[in-house]
């Protein structure tokens, strides 16, 4: 297999941002690295110099040598490129498995493994429509307004990290999950109002499951205990728990009990505070009705 340089211009660090590896994650720069290496000893058993490679799999010289060098974390499209080129049958291309597991940033996993193994979620978002409940349409118009701009390879990598977290809506048995949702958040059409239609439709959807509860706090509340921000509490099987907010610690994760008891008394009163999840439901079709 090649490539006309002519033809076909190779890709290079400037085209895939957001694929460098972490220096502190350990685990992702193991994985990295083995891949890079089986994948730097086989095209060296091929014959190949560097270059040549590049030129088949449609990389620049300097792109190789990072990823087999455990610097850059391949795409898929690369690991399929390069099992064809070498005639691996598969094998370099089943790398990905691996590869996909520390693709996000660790601190992303990180999230994500404690979602998955929480049987109780306590979540409260100020600012936004949480996370765990935007669509991937949703998602990406917020992502495109950051300023300075992300890259639209970030984007993409961020949307798919954050899709990556739903699974805890399909786990069996299922956890317990509570939402508390900033009514002024339902009403801005960030993205366009088609957008913001399927958002609060979607937010109807997931509120039909018998695990989640979803709760509005109206903007014409005269208390609110979440001015001071986000707050975000997970539950283990084993009595432990994990608890995150900017009121706390800076927003580190905590376990301390004592800390743990000032996020769990102020989401408590935050529900107690905002609509009852029969009430939120009406209110959320209301405001589909008007947008």
């Amino acid at each position: 297999m090649s490539v006309d340089d002519d033809a076909v211009r190779l890709r290079t660090e400037a085209d895939e941002p957001g694929w460098e590896v972490d220096p502190d994650d350990a685990w992702g720069l193991a994985v990295i690295e083995t891949v890079g290496r089986q994948l730097r000893l086989r095209r060296e058993a091929a014959g190949l110099r560097a270059a040549e490679f590049g030129d088949a799999v449609g990389y620049g010289e300097d792109m190789v040598y990072k990823i087999e060098s455990g610097r850059r974390i391949p795409r898929q499209e690369y690991l399929e490129r390069a099992d064809e080129t070498l005639g691996a049958e598969g094998l370099i291309a089943a790398a990905w498995e691996d590869v996909k597991k520390v693709r996000y940033p660790k601190k992303v996993r990180d999230l994500a493994q404690a979602e998955s193994k929480a049987v109780e979620l306590q979540l409260y978002d100020p600012l936004n429509v949480h996370g765990l409940l935007q669509t991937p349409e949703y998602a990406r118009g917020l992502l495109l307004m950051r300023r300075p701009a992300y890259t639209e390879e970030e984007v993409e990598r961020f949307i798919a990290a954050r899709l990556a977290r739903k699974a805890v809506f399909e786990r069996d048995p299922a956890p317990e999950i509570s939402f508390v949702l900033e009514e002024w958040t339902l009403r801005r059409p960030l993205g366009g109002r088609e957008l913001l239609r399927r958002q609060l439709h979607h937010l109807l959807e997931v509120g039909e499951l018998r695990n989640v509860e979803l709760q509005v706090m109206p903007m014409d509340r005269e208390e609110h205990a979440g001015i001071a921000g986000s707050i975000e509490v997970l539950k283990f099987e084993d009595g432990s728990a994990v608890g995150r907010s900017p009121i706390v610690s800076n927003g580190r994760p905590v376990s301390e009990p004592r800390q743990l008891r000032i996020l769990e008394l102020r989401y408590g009163i935050i529900r107690a505070q905002a609509l009852t999840p029969r009430e939120s439901t009406a209110f959320i079709e209301h405001l589909l009705g008007e947008t």
